[in-house]
């Protein structure tokens, strides 16, 4: 299911968002600074700061992340279900070499939120269709200017 372009896009993301619902049905979105793809349609989160998300993981395991390049403003959503495996959870280990090379030691990694995508959508800012003839290198320009980004 991940393309070469979806990994690529997974990878080059410094963050990316997860989208959750509480047991009240109220959305939820989170920043996530460590994640990974892992296999051809799984995504890695690492639980330094999820307190919330992993809590409303299991009231309802429908989740939606975002990563999208700052610059390009381009980008995946990615649906599907998520479990936790938490540090003494048997398959922790397995999961956690996976992201443990962004980590290292700099990060308390309490567990692993475990993404199973089944549906991809691309996401693209409304530039694009507005100015249909508009480059990503005209994209990315426009973004440093904007940011004050040298």
């Amino acid at each position: 299911m991940f393309t070469v372009e979806v990994k690529s896009s997974i990878q080059q993301s410094v963050l990316c968002w997860l989208a959750t619902v509480d047991k009240e049905g109220c959305p939820s979105v989170s920043p996530k600074e460590v994640f990974v793809s892992y296999k051809d349609s799984e995504l890695l989160i690492a639980n330094i700061a999820s307190a919330n998300s992993v809590r409303n993981i299991k009231y309802n395991d429908n989740v939606c992340v975002s990563c999208v390049d700052v610059f390009t403003q381009k980008g995946f959503g990615l649906y599907g279900t998520a479990s936790y495996v938490a540090r003494s959870d048997s398959n922790f280990p397995l999961l956690f070499k996976e992201i443990e090379p962004i980590t290292g030691e700099k990060y308390p990694v309490a567990g692993v939120i475990h993404i199973v995508v089944n549906k991809v959508k691309p996401i693209v800012a409304p530039s694009y269709k507005l100015f249909p003839n508009i480059t990503e290198a005209e994209q990315i320009k426009n973004a440093k200017n904007t940011y004050g980004v040298k």
